[in-house]
């Protein structure tokens, strides 16, 4: 296992775009999260292509391979953060000069689209990466309280990390309206299955982890904790999809050495519910042996931890109380 240096105040993040295009965002909210990680004391810069635009607002697989090949191979970049999510990050992955990522490690971070991306970096090369912030994610003006704290605490010191859970949470669109935002109370963790577990960190946005199931990329996840979170792309149909989409993780070679699975909380528009998930859980044999809680600070909602795909986790889930540490990171 590779674990990248942490990064220092005064270091250079660079910023690539793997998925879809910088040109996506607005010009305030490109420089106002220039303005956030300049506050944190980092230099921020871009590269090349990040801006090329396509009909489907990303660029050519040449354009974006050779951004993150750049980042990698420069030293001056201690950190390589994505622009925001999208769809089509598994084109590039067979273009990737892993030699070049494993001889030079430093943290790639991005969460969504991005899954496909890092967790194939990971399997790969054996070197952490990094389910987080985006890019764009660091605009926002309110509610990024807690995920600095563990941004900070994840990518900026070795120490183990006991991940509470937030007190408040929101589904809104805050990128379009920064003052006027719907926060809600979080109720914290879900117990699903009770038990204990520790094992290495693989996952993200589910179906974009699925994309991987069958090629050269995809971890091996015996031994693991899964992260596992999707999107309300489904719409009406998010809790059959999120159903077949695990049940197609569960039929991946070594599920059965899988210790534990943790989910990320849901978008409002999935309407799923607790019991819904729990139903969910329920019919699948191969999940009732081990532990399993739902509401993590991670996905497609605000805010969400740091968490390192290829690091340890470990999880305590009993008498309905959950203990959630990140080990190596």
């Amino acid at each position: 296992m590779i674990i990248p240096k942490k990064l220092q105040s005064g270091d250079e993040i660079r910023v690539i775009a793997p998925a879809r295009s910088l040109s996506l965002l607005s010009e305030e909210n490109l420089n106002l999260a220039k303005e956030n990680f300049g506050k944190q004391g980092f230099k921020v810069s871009f590269s090349k292509n990040c801006r090329e635009k396509d009909i489907f607002m990303s660029s050519s697989i040449k354009s974006r391979v050779e951004d993150l090949h750049e980042a990698f191979k420069d030293p001056n970049v201690k950190a390589i953060f994505t622009v925001i999510g999208g769809f089509n990050s598994n084109q590039i992955l067979k273009y990737l000069d892993y030699d070049l990522i494993k001889n030079n490690p430093k943290i790639l971070c991005g969460y969504s689209d991005i899954t496909a991306l890092a967790n194939a970096i990971t399997a790969r090369t054996g070197m952490i990466t990094y389910s987080g912030l985006h890019f764009s994610t660091w605009a926002m003006k309110k509610e990024f309280e807690y995920n600095l704290e563990y941004f900070q605490k994840c990518l900026m010191s070795e120490s183990k990390i006991l991940i509470e859970s937030s007190k408040a949470w929101s589904d809104d669109s805050w990128y379009k309206d920064q003052e006027n935002r719907n926060i809600e109370k979080n109720n914290g963790y879900v117990v699903i299955n009770e038990g204990e577990a520790e094992g290495r960190i693989f996952g993200g946005n589910l179906c974009t982890f699925n994309l991987l199931q069958g090629t050269e990329f995809m971890p091996n996840i015996s031994d693991s904790i899964l992260f596992i979170e999707d999107d309300d792309m489904a719409g009406n149909f998010f809790g059959v999809e999120f159903d077949r989409n695990l049940q197609s993780l569960i039929h991946q070679p070594n599920f059965e050495k899988v210790k534990g699975i943790v989910i990320g909380r849901f978008q409002k528009n999935t309407d799923m519910t607790i019991e819904k998930l729990k139903y969910i859980i329920e019919t699948k044999e191969q999940l009732k042996s081990m532990p399993i809680f739902a509401n993590g600070d991670f996905g497609h909602t605000n805010p969400m931890i740091t968490f390192p795909i290829g690091g340890t986790a470990k999880i305590s889930v009993k008498n309905n109380q959950v203990k959630f540490e990140i080990l190596q990171h």
